[in-house]
């Protein structure tokens, strides 16, 4: 990539950090005072719900758990977007690698927070900032030459174990939410846990999205795609952060509710771990610079 080209994708990346910065800021900061009021949903179901802050109309559970995803976005994310954007102005391959699994996870994040939350001031800004992070996925994407990632990867590159780690993730998924989508189904909004919204928003994004990601990882990585060392960096990052943003939402939940659920942020909090450690071994198995791979050329037909 020429110097241009990499610095304007880098003030790209500090661009949408900081806009991803202002509206975690203003999530926490702006959250209310607390205040809520009872509410029956129209499918019958009975909540509490914040009357004031950013988050108004939203129930009590959800507000908590945005507070903390919103927390891990302005404390850990943004400044990871931040200081992988000095490197990609360098020209580092593993610092876009990086970028491009934090793009995942703010896509995620503000697609999901675009559709799920009440209408609110921070709409404007959400809309913005998914569609944002998808074109830097797709920036970064196209940085890229597979074929000379793929001749540059080294042994340490841990195919086997994000194969199975991206197996078992969609697995989990699938568990967690199929009997919550079946509840809802059959007409049981308590089951279901809709806490007063419509239909079940997360759970689409993750069978929709992150479970076919997932899939196409474990597939392609375990097959030596090429495709697959992208995808296992992307899905490696996304993982960290997201397993990460649940552990602050259990956390923060906890902090409102005054209950803990344990067993959640034990699983959440080992994937946090293991997925830190699995992405530290994914960027460290690429070079920082690729050799162009010359094109085979094609074959001459005699006559």
């Amino acid at each position: 990539m020429s110097t241009t080209r990499v610095r304007l994708l880098a003030g790209y990346s500090v661009l949408v950090a900081l806009l991803a910065g202002t509206a975690a800021a203003i999530g926490i900061t702006q959250r209310g005072s607390g205040a809520t009021a009872e509410a029956t949903s129209i499918l019958g179901e009975r909540y509490s719900y914040a009357i004031d802050g950013v988050y108004a109309h939203n129930a009590v559970r959800v507000v908590a758990e945005g507070v903390g995803w919103d927390a891990v976005t302005l404390f850990l994310a943004v400044p990871a977007l931040l200081v992988a954007a000095v490197f990609v102005a360098r020209g580092s391959l593993r610092a876009r690698l990086a970028a491009l699994g934090l793009f995942g996870y703010l896509a995620y994040q503000y697609l999901m927070y675009a559709m799920f939350w009440a209408v609110g001031p921070l709409f404007p800004l959400f809309v913005v900032l998914y569609p944002s992070a998808l074109l830097g996925i797709a920036w970064i994407v196209g940085t890229l030459d597979t074929r000379a990632l793929a001749a540059a990867v080294g042994r340490g590159f841990p195919r086997r174990t994000l194969a199975v780690f991206a197996a078992v993730m969609s697995a989990m998924l699938a568990a967690m939410w199929v009997p919550r989508i079946a509840a809802g189904i059959a007409g049981d909004p308590v089951g279901a846990n809709l806490l007063g919204t419509p239909t079940l928003t997360v759970q689409a994004l993750d069978l929709g999205l992150v479970v076919p990601l997932s899939l196409a990882t474990a597939v392609l990585v375990w097959r030596r795609h090429r495709a697959g060392y992208v995808l296992g960096a992307l899905f490696t990052v996304k993982a960290v952060t997201m397993a990460g943003a649940i552990v602050a939402m259990l956390v923060s939940a906890w902090m409102v509710e005054g209950t803990l659920e344990v067993v959640p942020f034990a699983i959440f909090g080992a994937a946090t771990t293991f997925a830190g450690v699995l992405a530290a071994r994914v960027l460290l198995a690429v070079p920082d610079r690729l050799a162009a791979v010359p094109p085979v050329p094609e074959p001459v037909s005699g006559r």
